[in-house]
């Protein structure tokens, strides 16, 4: 149990009511020539069939080229019994990712499973895949920040699926967990060829505050690097989650959660509450640690994506 109240003494109406930080001068021109940047790469997406089974789908490992010449390593799943005719790109909290995942419920999709520049598949020196040094990666240095560089993974990724699955174009959809709903808050308001998203108890929403919190992980390797270093919100305030999200246009699931020692709910439900369009909130329990319900509410949480995904 952390030392600390992973509530932060705010119930469900109070972080229903938080804003989302100042937008920083030029943060969209920021991330619109990023995004312009890398849609003139050819990502080369490459699938190989690996030994793995299932009895839904056929496995295989999956690769393209990322921005800055990086190789995005990951895994994608195709149905064995029907066509394609959805794309689903799933983003991993910082730990990393070892495998996909077989329990998403939409049916028709080919699932891909990148891992985010310098972790798991992709691990790229010099980049650490230590969360805590991960996340410290060029900081001090708006343009070349890691976060940036996992956007252009993900945006990327998004080129390759088109690549390999034609048909699935017009009916794209992005989870993220954690770490890969933060990134996906920040990619999306930027890249319209995504139609659907989810967010699982995502990060980096609302830094001003997040700075502030007690926490475990990333966000207390920031906390430290900012005590010794001095102001980072210069670059830190163009990677602000839920700054972003009140650019996305598209429908977004979001699941947040009332406790959470690793990334505090008011910086979740930040991202929430910017999200200018439709939208559907489902609210967990505890977020990044083990609690009574958590069967039940993952249950209940698929039975609600496979609804919201439906007429992706």
């Amino acid at each position: 149990m952390p030392d600390f109240d992973p509530t932060y003494g705010y119930n469900l109406e109070q972080l229903l009511h938080i804003k989302p930080p100042p937008r920083p001068e030029g943060f969209a021109a920021f991330w619109q020539a990023r995004h312009a940047r890398a849609m003139k790469l050819n990502p080369r997406p490459r699938l190989n069939h690996y030994g793995g089974f299932h009895s839904d789908y056929e496995c295989h490992d999956f690769s393209y080229r990322s921005t800055d010449n990086v190789e995005i390593g990951g895994w994608a799943l195709t149905p064995k019994r029907m066509p394609v005719t959805r794309g689903v790109i799933v983003g991993h909290g910082y730990g990393g990712r070892d495998g996909p995942d077989f329990d998403l419920p939409i049916s028709g999709a080919a699932f891909l499973f990148p891992c985010f520049r310098g972790l798991s598949r992709s691990r790229h020196w010099p980049i650490s895949d230590n969360p805590s040094y991960h996340v410290l990666h060029d900081i001090d240095k708006r343009d070349h920040y890691i976060l940036g560089g996992c956007v252009e993974d993900l945006w990327l990724a998004v080129s390759a699926v088109l690549a390999l699955f034609p048909a699935a174009a017009g009916h794209l959809a992005y989870l993220g967990i954690s770490f890969g709903g933060g990134i996906g808050a920040l990619a999306l308001p930027w890249d319209s060829r995504i139609q659907r998203a989810h967010f699982n108890v995502p990060s980096f929403g609302n830094h001003p505050l997040r700075l502030q919190l007690p926490t475990w992980g990333s966000a207390a390797a920031v906390q430290n690097y900012q005590r010794t270093h001095g102001n980072i919100l210069a670059t830190l305030s163009y990677y602000d989650a839920a700054v972003a999200a009140q650019s996305i246009q598209i429908p977004v699931h979001v699941a947040a959660a009332l406790a959470d020692p690793v990334v505090a709910p008011p910086g979740q439900f930040s991202i929430y509450n910017a999200l200018p369009g439709r939208k559907k909130l489902f609210v967990l329990d505890r977020g990044h640690s083990d609690y009574p319900r958590q069967a039940a509410q993952k249950k209940a949480l698929l039975l609600e994506l496979q609804e919201f995904f439906s007429d992706l």
